[in-house]
């Protein structure tokens, strides 16, 4: 019998998860969870990286994202999630890995600095933002994870990885395997405010958590082709977010490339367009809102899942760290 490979994935607990994560990993995940052991991390001590000051924010979101995950089909029976800070394990192999990295690479890395950039850190960039992608190194190799599901602008995170494991490997002894990334094959879901990504921190996010009302708000309020003004204008699809959502999401493909077709002639306008999305929405959600509602009512039974899988989580990172301290040769006693 083969045995299953394990994944390592995850989210940082900053703000509740939306229909880009839905898109680019949440769905993947619950198609993968049955044919691999797979590790769905809450990085609570990254989100502490750019969020030291406010501790409320992260404490207050581990919950938040638990329930995203259980609503969206996450299994706890066959899914390990857990709480990154409750496997310390994993603090110490960062140390260990800070020695094999330099500061100037880590200011390289793409990923790490479009994220300064984008979070206008200056010269005050905290230490633990710098390092956050070594923290990655062990979140990953901790769980022996062969498979990292990433979108493609967080390749630079797995090439990072690879550095340091084969470092390891040839300085010590080959104890840590090298992961291999398994890219989404899904689009990037653009904000609904037309930039290239909806994120939590521009505010341009369809929350899977918001209520009907709030959908409808955003969705009438999506970007659209600016030149559109009136209803007989031909109007542009491409770049178009609210065309973009009905490709993913709308189940009557007939039907959008009809929608297509009407707009770029022109006599067909933006609110008729945004009311069917609306409608497509309002059913996608619907039954993940529902299933939240009812974990919800319950908080104490889904920190006891966190709890249990962070206990099975620290069970599998103390023995890559045995065998790391072995390789290292600080196996004292």
């Amino acid at each position: 019998m083969t045995q299953k490979k394990n994944i390592l994935t995850g989210d940082r607990p900053t703000g509740n998860l939306h229909l880009g994560h839905y898109v680019g990993s949440l769905e993947n995940r619950v198609k993968l969870q049955n044919d691999y052991n797979q590790f769905v991390i809450i990085a609570d001590i990254q989100a502490l990286t750019d969020n030291a000051d406010n501790p409320t924010k992260v404490r207050n979101n581990i919950l938040e994202v638990a329930l995203d995950y259980l609503a969206v089909g996450i299994n706890p029976e066959v899914s390990t999630i857990f709480i990154q800070s409750l496997v310390p394990e994993i603090a110490e192999l960062t140390m260990y890995y800070l020695n094999l990295v330099t500061v100037n690479r880590l200011k390289r890395n793409p990923t790490v600095k479009s994220e300064i950039d984008q979070k206008s850190f200056g010269e005050s960039i905290p230490a633990g933002f710098l390092t956050y992608p070594v923290n990655q190194v062990a979140d990953i190799t901790a769980f022996k994870a062969s498979l990292i599901p990433v979108g493609e602008d967080q390749l630079p995170m797995i090439e990072q990885t690879l550095e340091v494991v084969r470092k390891f490997n040839r300085i010590y002894q080959p104890v840590l395997i090298e992961p291999e990334a398994l890219i989404s094959q899904f689009p990037r879901l653009p904000g609904t405010d037309g930039k290239s990504k909806m994120s939590k921190s521009l505010g341009n996010a369809i929350a899977l958590a918001d209520s009907p009302d709030s959908i409808e708000e955003k969705v009438m309020g999506m970007f659209t082709d600016p030149n559109h003004i009136r209803v007989e204008d031909p109007g542009k699809v491409e770049g178009n977010p609210v065309f973009d959502y009905l490709d993913i999401f709308d189940p009557e493909k007939d039907k959008v490339k009809e929608l297509k077709e009407d707009y770029r002639r022109g006599g067909l306008g933006d609110v008729k367009v945004k009311r069917r999305l609306n409608r497509v929405l309002q059913n996608f959600l619907k039954p993940i809102r529902e299933r939240r509602e009812e974990y919800a009512k319950d908080p104490g039974e889904v920190m006891n899942i966190l709890k249990k899988g962070s206990e099975k989580a620290r069970i599998e990172a103390s023995k890559t760290v045995t065998e790391v301290r072995k390789a290292m040769q600080i196996d004292y006693f």
